[in-house]
């Protein structure tokens, strides 16, 4: 080690690797490693560079990575299990990462760090459950308060060849790990009960365009026909983060049916061509499989809302035909009449919904901004571009100045002003105010008036259930977060504080 070039310094470090590689390689050799590049290709090293990191050596199954600040490390570390989770659900081949991390101490000689601080990172991550987090009691005390992510004390534990005893931490968000996620899948395989009232999933349509940039767009209508049928408080909605789930995956409607514990599913497709939608759609019964019905609407790009009114509608009267009309008028709210904001604002979604990086976030943000100087009187745009700050500081990437605070309580006043009857705003904004801003009796009441309005709003009941945790009201809390798994009961973010 040449001494004129060794400095010291304090650092997080990450210790990753994979889990059971010996027996994944004598099984498939060429197949894991494959699989190994594709996965660093894909998701880690894009996540490190999105969170600051510097991959200091890899191994063959493992790497040594280390950055300046503790929340950028579990942050980085958290987004890796997410990606891997997802891409692991129809790989052939499964790559899974344990991940420790420890604050310490560090010699850097010519580009590598060694020393206790690395040590300790590295008998952690020997700790980890597959899929899983753990960190260090100096890694958790850096963390702790800066960071949404839940995390259980597993106490102090004897680590090879360190002589005294580290107390561990692990992030409890475990629906980020592929263990818990094929946990929850079993527990799902078991069939839900179906709901005193008709209920329904409405799955991704597929985007017939020609186009994969038009993605967004088809996406687009089924958030918004979701959001539409939610609204009929006598039909029961699966949210959108679990129908999403299945998104690009052939799966039987029956057994849709037993995970999401619902009677019907709605299928379509998008297809949009110059200034031209039509909009196909198909429910089907999943108890039988029998198709109740199949229709196609068409009209210009300027019929848009109303395309999606007929669809609503159709459904609606298949399943419930006995609704009120003022239910019906409700649900026809339109949420901007500038088609550019709405484009715009679908894009934005499809950045936000992705939950990857820093940079889809910023984007989701410019998006939501942009739909609002389109329309300045679009509640939902302003109320998303409010979650985007709550995302942010979930993740860490929130620096709580007071312009920050500013801009985030200016736009929920805004959302709030214009979306008094717009359910998804007032959560949105409710929700921010809470976590962000930190005012808990102005955030859970306007997460309360969005229950009243929209009963199916999952994302509304989980917020409203970390609001009623930190009043100190755990029982409403637990009924809060209940209702919110069953009606998004394969939520990859159940677990999250989102």
């Amino acid at each position: 080690m040449s001494k004129a070039r060794v400095e010291r310094r304090l650092a997080a470090i990450l210790a990753a690797d994979v889990a059971g590689y010996s027996r994944l390689m004598g099984a498939d050799e060429v197949g894991t490693l494959a699989a190994l590049k594709a996965h660093r290709r894909a998701i880690v090293d894009p996540a490190i560079d999105a969170h600051k990191g510097r991959i200091v050596k890899t191994t063959g199954d493992g790497m040594l990575v280390e950055f300046a600040s503790a929340v950028d490390a579990v942050t980085c570390a958290m987004a890796m299990q997410s990606k891997m989770t997802e891409r692991n659900i129809n790989a052939a081949q499964k790559i899974t990462f344990r991940i420790g991390i420890n604050v310490g101490e560090v010699i850097v000689d010519e580009g590598d760090i060694f020393g206790d601080g690395v040590n300790v990172a590295a008998r952690v991550e020997n700790e980890c459950e597959p899929g899983g987090v753990c960190l260090s009691g100096n890694a958790f005390e850096q963390v702790r308060g800066k960071t949404s992510f839940a995390f259980e004390d597993l106490g102090e534990r004897s680590l090879k060849n360190i002589d005294r005893p580290v107390r561990l931490y692990t992030i409890r968000t475990a629906a980020y790990s592929a263990e818990a996620t094929a946990k929850s899948r079993v527990r799902a395989s078991a069939p839900l009960p179906l709901p005193d009232k008709p209920s329904i999933a409405v799955l991704p349509f597929q985007n017939m365009s020609g186009d994969p940039e038009q993605e967004y767009f088809a996406d687009g209508i089924v958030e918004d026909i979701i959001t539409a049928l939610s609204r009929f408080k006598s039909v029961f909605v699966i949210a959108r983060n679990s129908s999403f789930t299945y998104k690009g995956r052939a799966v039987d409607v029956k057994q849709i049916g037993r995970e999401l514990g619902v009677r019907y599913v709605l299928e379509g497709s998008v297809r949009k061509a110059a200034n031209r939608v039509r909009i196909t759609g198909q429910l089907v019964d999943t108890a039988t499989g029998a198709h109740l019905w199949a229709e196609r609407f068409d009209g210009g790009l300027s019929d848009i809302f109303d395309l999606q009114d007929q669809v609503t509608e159709s459904v609606v009267g298949a399943i419930a035909p006995a609704v009120e009309k003022a239910e019906i008028e409700r649900a026809k709210r339109k949420p901007t009449e500038s088609l550019d904001a709405y484009t715009v604002y679908l894009r934005g979604l499809a950045k936000l919904f992705s939950f990857s990086t820093r940079q889809a976030n910023d984007e989701a943000l410019r998006l939501f901004k942009n739909a609002t100087e389109l329309d300045p009187v679009f509640s939902a745009a302003y109320g998303r571009a409010a979650s985007c700050y709550a995302l942010a500081k979930t993740n860490g990437w929130f620096s709580d100045t007071p312009d920050e605070i500013a801009e985030v309580t200016r736009l929920t006043q805004r959302a709030v002003e214009l979306g008094k009857d717009d359910a998804l705003a007032l959560g949105a904004s409710g929700w921010t105010l809470a976590f962000v801003v930190r005012d808990l009796e102005e955030g859970a009441a306007l997460i309360d008036r969005a229950l009243v309005l929209n009963s199916n709003l999952a994302e509304a009941w989980h917020f409203g259930g970390w609001a009623k945790l930190w009043l100190g009201e755990p029982e409403p809390a637990i009924e809060r977060f209940a209702r919110a798994l069953r009606l998004s009961p394969l939520d990859p973010l159940a677990t999250g504080m989102r």
